[in-house]
C-alpha cells in the first residue's frame, strides 16, 4: 500500500463530517485539484469522547460510499505507541508511530557505536544536491545524534513490527512521527534520522519532523517564515537524497502536523513541494469541530444556545482544558470575551470571531485557541450536542465543506 503524493488528514471529534469533509476533496478533484483524504483520531480523542477507532472506519466508509467517492481513501491510527496500538489494528490503514517521547531517552552504548561506525563514511563534508553549503560531519556529531534519536528509532521499529506481525507486509502506511518535542530537528539530524529509519527496516512513507516556530493548534504560525522556508525546502533535499542513500521509499514525504490554520506558510510550502517535485501530507485535526461550533451559532435558535454555553463552560475550565494542550496553544486571557458578553452575541458575531478568517475585525484567536480545547465540554452534553449537529446539519456542513476547501485545499495544492 502506498501513501499518494498529496494527502490532508482530516480530523472530526465527533465522526459526524464524514460526507462534508469529502465533499470537499470532490468538489476539489472536479477542479483538478487530486488530494486523498486521510481520517484521523487521535487515542486522547477517543478517550475524551468516549468512541472507538472502529468508529472512524464506519465513518470513512459510509462518507466514501455514499458519495460515490472513487478515489484512494485511508484511517490513519494517530499518534500511537505500543501501549495503544492494538485498539487500531482493525480500523488502520496508516500509522502515525509517535516516538516523540523517546527522544534522549535511554540507549544502549553498543547501539551508538555500531551506528556511529556505520555513518562513519560521512565524516566531512556532507553535500546534498539542492543545498547550496555543504555540512560538516564529525564522529561527535554523529555520536550525538544517535544518543538523542536512536532510542527513538527503535521504538518505531518496535511499534512498525507489531504491526506488521498483526496486518502483514505492505498492508499499510507507516509514518513517523517526532513532532511533539521541545526542540526542532535540524536537516542534519533528519538525514541521519532517515539513516537510522531505514536501518530498523522501517519503510516509513511520511515523517513528521519538529520545525522551527509554533504550530498552535487552530491559529497561523508563529516564528520566522524565512527560516521555515528554508528548513523546509533543506529537508525535502534530505528525503530526496536520502531515499537513494539508504534505499528508503521512492514516495517518502515530509508530514506537517498541526498544520490547518498554518496561512502564513502555506505559499512557501506550495513553492518548495512543486520546485521539488515533492509530494506532502498534513494533519488539521480539530479544525472540523470548530467549523461544527460555527455552524451551530450560524444557524441561531438552540444551536447557537449550544455554542455559547461551550464557550462559559470552557472559560470556566480554563487550566483543566488547556492544561494538556499547553504546549500547542498561546492564549493570552485578557484577549478572552467573558461570558455574559458571548452570551449577547448574535450568530454571525459568535461565527465571525471564531471563523479564521484574519481580514476580518472580529476575529479572535484566543477565542479560537480556547474552543479549540474545549471539545470535551462538547462530548459531556451527549445527545444535546450530536442532535444539534444532525438538526441544524446544512449550516454546519456547509462550513466544514468551505473550510476544507478554500482555506486548505486550494491555497496548498491549487498551483501543483
Amino acid at each position: 500500500m502506498k501513501i499518494e503524493k498529496f494527502s490532508v488528514g482530516t480530523g472530526d471529534r465527533f465522526g459526524k463530517q464524514g460526507k462534508a469533509q469529502l465533499q470537499a476533496f470532490i468538489t476539489a478533484k472536479e477542479s483538478g485539484i487530486e488530494v486523498t483524504p486521510v481520517w484521523n483520531k487521535s487515542h486522547r480523542e477517543h478517550t475524551t469522547i468516549g468512541t472507538s477507532p472502529d468508529d472512524v472506519r464506519v465513518e470513512a466508509d459510509a462518507a466514501v460510499k455514499d458519495l460515490n467517492w472513487g478515489g484512494s481513501y485511508h484511517v490513519d491510527a494517530d499518534h500511537i505507541g505500543l501501549s495503544n496500538v492494538d485498539l487500531f489494528m482493525n480500523s488502520g490503514d496508516f500509522f502515525t508511530l509517535d516516538v516523540a517521547d523517546a527522544i534522549g531517552g535511554d540507549v544502549d552504548q553498543a547501539d551508538v557505536d555500531a551506528f556511529v561506525a556505520k555513518q562513519s563514511k560521512y565524516i566531512g563534508e556532507l553535500a546534498i544536491p539542492g543545498i547550496e553549503e555543504p555540512f560538516s560531519i564529525t564522529e561527535d556529531l554523529i555520536r550525538k545524534i544517535a544518543t538523542t534519536y536512536l532510542g527513538a528509532v527503535r521504538e518505531a521499529g518496535k511499534i512498525y513490527s507489531k504491526i506488521e506481525a498483526a496486518k502483514g507486509e505492505g498492508t499499510f502506511v507507516t509514518e513517523v512521527s517526532m513532532d511533539e518535542t521541545a526542540d526542532p530537528q535540524t536537516p542534519v539530524e533528519m538525514f541521519f534520522i532517515l539513516a537510522a529509519i531505514a536501518d530498523e527496516g522501517i519503510p516509513a512513507q511520511t515523517i513528521a519532523p519538529k520545525f522551527s516556530g509554533r504550530f498552535n493548534k487552530g491559529v497561523d504560525y508563529v516564528g520566522d517564515v524565512d527560516q521555515f522556508t528554508l528548513e523546509f525546502n533543506q529537508d525535502l533535499s534530505v528525503i530526496s537524497f536520502a531515499i537513494t542513500e539508504f534505499g528508503l521509499p521512492s514516495n517518502l514525504k515530509l508530514s506537517v502536523h498541526s498544520g490547518s490554520d498554518k496561512f502564513s506558510i502555506y505559499g512557501p510550502i506550495g513553492e518548495a513541494i512543486k520546485k521539488h517535485g515533492a509530494g506532502l501530507h498534513l494533519k488539521t485535526a480539530g479544525t472540523t469541530w470548530l467549523e461544527e461550533l460555527i455552524g451551530l451559532a450560524a444557524a441561531g435558535g438552540e444551536g447557537l444556545v449550544i455554542a455559547q454555553e461551550v464557550y462559559r463552560n470552557a472559560l470556566g475550565r480554563f487550566d483543566e482544558l488547556c492544561g494538556p494542550y499547553a504546549t500547542v496553544i498561546d492564549i493570552k486571557e485578557e484577549n478572552l470575551p467573558t461570558a455574559d458578553e458571548v452570551d449577547q452575541w448574535s450568530g454571525d458575531e459568535y461565527a465571525n470571531a471564531l471563523r479564521h478568517i484574519q481580514s476580518c475585525p472580529a476575529f479572535n484567536p484566543d477565542f479560537r485557541q480556547l474552543l479549540h480545547v474545549a471539545y470535551k465540554v462538547a462530548a459531556e452534553m451527549g445527545d444535546r450536542y450530536l442532535n444539534a449537529l444532525d438538526t441544524f446539519e446544512a449550516s454546519v456542513a456547509a462550513n466544514v465543506t468551505e473550510n476544507i476547501l478554500e482555506r486548505h485545499l486550494k491555497p496548498l495544492f491549487a498551483a501543483m
